[in-house]
């Protein structure tokens, strides 16, 4: 619940202008009707910083400084034209306060309603543990009469066919050091913040592969999504990531852009 302190408050009427669920009136001082949905902006424009939600992390908030608050707009489509889909690894393990920062990307992703449904999942310590779950289920399909299985799956008793003929075929995980699982009620929520994850990524020196194949087999496998600890909830989206041992000289080129101006 939004609480606001009358003692700070000046009433002012920033937060009940910029309120979207029209929940803060002013009565000399600010005055919250009803719950609403949380989604913190009374707090971020109040300038006396009257306004908290205790259900929230209130000391995880940072004051904006326009100083430090700089995007330049050429070196921000300078790193979306130069981000690539890394395929090749280096056997180099990603520090702890590095996934922690792409954690933190994805928390601070916008979601519909403001529902923060988003969940995370990195497997690094065990990803032998984790390669053998997913083998292993392939390896159950496989051996399954071919006119009972899904036809989305039959790609992936290719891959395992690879993989048995040469163990460095690896297909499914490209020798990457970590997989990291997006949870979510919501595709488009999981989407918007893998990308900010992929960016930031970008930013610390990493690469990443949006995996669509593990995604699906991995939410196929009940077993294993106990095993990584989210229970019934749906994999969104699944990325490989790691340090690159690929350099890349120059952008691709794409198409022309498909806009139309009005």
């Amino acid at each position: 619940m939004v609480v606001i302190d009358e003692k700070k408050c000046i009433g002012c009427g920033l937060c009940a202008a910029d309120c979207i669920a029209q929940n803060i009136v002013i009565e000399e001082k600010a005055c919250v009707k009803q719950d609403c949905f949380q989604c913190g902006h009374c707090v971020a424009v109040c300038p006396k910083g009257a306004v908290s939600i205790p259900e929230y992390d209130m000391a995880d908030m940072e004051e904006y400084d326009a100083d430090s608050f700089t995007l330049e707009p050429e070196a921000v489509l300078h790193s979306i034209k130069f981000r690539r889909s890394i395929r090749n690894y280096k056997p180099e393990a990603v520090p702890e306060d590095v996934l922690r920062m792409l954690a933190d990307a994805g928390r601070y992703t916008a979601t519909a309603k403001n529902s923060q449904s988003n969940g995370f999942v990195f497997v690094q310590n065990e990803m032998a543990e984790l390669k053998a779950r997913v083998w292993q289920f392939i390896d159950d399909i496989a051996h399954k009469d071919i006119r009972e299985i899904d036809k989305a799956f039959l790609p992936y008793l290719v891959f395992n066919q690879r993989r048995k003929k040469d163990a460095g075929d690896d297909y499914l995980f490209r020798n990457a050091p970590v997989v990291l699982y997006v949870v979510s009620d919501s595709a488009l929520d999981a989407g918007l913040a893998a990308q900010n994850m992929e960016m930031m990524g970008v930013s610390l020196g990493l690469g990443m592969l949006y995996n669509g194949y593990l995604a699906r087999v991995s939410d196929a496998n009940e077993e294993l999504k106990q095993w990584l600890g989210i229970g019934d909830r749906t994999i969104r989206a699944c990325m490989l990531l790691g340090y690159p041992a690929v350099h890349y000289a120059r952008t691709a080129p794409r198409k022309t852009v498909d806009v139309i101006w009005k």
